[in-house]
């Protein structure tokens, strides 16, 4: 009785290890557009009036591995679509914001965006379109062969600021999950299928900030400085005579022929071939310079114009998420929308979904 007692203390002991890291998280928004979605969310009349405003299907889409999972679905080409739901508001200051969603191109979309914003103050909802100000925009763009672009943009201080690397979206018609991470040291990592596509900070990733360094532009290589890796080894001297070796030299095995006449043909002479002998031009052997510094480089100093914001990475506070797209062919379908502090917790959810999904 005592060892079953202990078996199953070590169970329930493993499992509250396992959970402990999701009890720790805060979500602050979850959706899988399960029956009630239409509750949460509002679709915009932007563009309706000019009949060019798209709308939403609650569907899995044709191809999926459980038909019961749903998510909402562009619909009617050569449309604007705009969905936002309201959302209890938070501020990531001094913890990891996580941002997650699924998207899946399940058309030919040739052109067309399938990226997802966070929004901040005040928003019309009824109204909300591509004017509206966002605080993040994280997501793919596509458009033809030559846009394949994985948008990220950050508001500062009312100012919108792009991602300064180039990264592709996928382009297939599978289900994504896009993963933006952004820690309070600035850094921040993008996985895509749980797989991290890039990482890095916003200090050097975004323009935000002037840089931390520049350049010396004044400054000069020194007079003395030895860039020169290697020198002519100054003991290796031309050996005697050795500029006096021809380069080619009567063929010894050529003989006179029978029939040539010197009266009619001339004084023979045998043909030339390389001389053997010969190694072209001297040149002294190549040794390492005692005194090679290095190649000179300009130094960088501290730039004057930079003033560090430690809360660079503070978005204005989330009160709002919000789909705005515009697409030649319609048919992407958005789900699994999640907004937490806990990475983990965010990568358990695409494990779960990969494990039970097959398209």
């Amino acid at each position: 009785m005592a060892e079953f007692q202990l078996l199953v203390l070590l169970f329930y002991s493993s499992l509250l290890l396992l959970l402990l890291p999701f009890a720790q998280a805060e979500i602050f928004f979850e959706e899988t557009f399960d029956d009630g979605w239409r509750d949460r969310w509002v679709i915009s009349d932007w563009k309706r009036s000019e009949g060019k405003a798209g709308t939403f299907k609650h569907t899995a889409g044709k191809w999926a591995g459980d038909p019961d999972d749903k998510g909402i679905q562009t619909h009617k080409d050569a449309k604007h679509f705009a969905i936002s739901a309201k959302i209890p508001e938070f501020s990531n200051k001094n913890r990891t914001l996580v941002f997650q969603y699924s998207v899946k191109f399940e058309q030919d979309i040739e052109c067309g965006g399938g990226y997802i914003k966070l929004l901040s103050g005040y928003v019309n909802q009824k109204k909300f379109g591509g004017d509206t100000p966002y605080s993040l925009m994280f997501g793919p763009d596509l458009c033809g062969t030559q846009t394949k672009k994985l948008h990220l943009i950050v508001s500062y201080q009312g100012q919108n600021y792009p991602f300064r690397k180039d990264l592709e979206c996928e382009t297939d018609k599978l289900t994504h999950f896009y993963t933006f991470i952004l820690r309070p040291d600035a850094t921040y990592s993008v996985l895509v299928d749980n797989r991290e596509r890039d990482s890095g900070s916003l200090y050097t990733d975004w323009d935000i900030l002037p840089p931390r360094k520049i350049k010396d532009v004044k400054a000069k290589k020194p007079a003395d400085w030895d860039d020169r890796e290697y020198i002519d080894d100054p003991n290796n001297v031309k050996p005697e005579g050795y500029d006096s070796i021809p380069p080619e030299i009567p063929d010894p095995k050529a003989k006179k022929p029978d029939d040539w006449d010197e009266d009619d043909d001339g004084i023979w002479r045998a043909p030339k071939i390389p001389n053997p002998a010969y190694k072209g031009p001297w040149k002294p052997k190549k040794i390492k310079n005692p005194n090679y510094k290095g190649k000179w480089k300009t130094p960088w100093i501290d730039n004057p114009e930079f003033e560090d914001d430690p809360d660079i990475y503070v978005i204005r506070p989330v009160k709002y998420v919000g789909i705005e797209v515009w697409q030649v062919k319609a048919g992407s379908v958005f789900d699994n929308i999640l907004i937490c502090d806990d990475p983990q917790y965010a990568k358990q959810i695409v494990e779960d979904y990969f494990a039970n999904n097959r398209e």
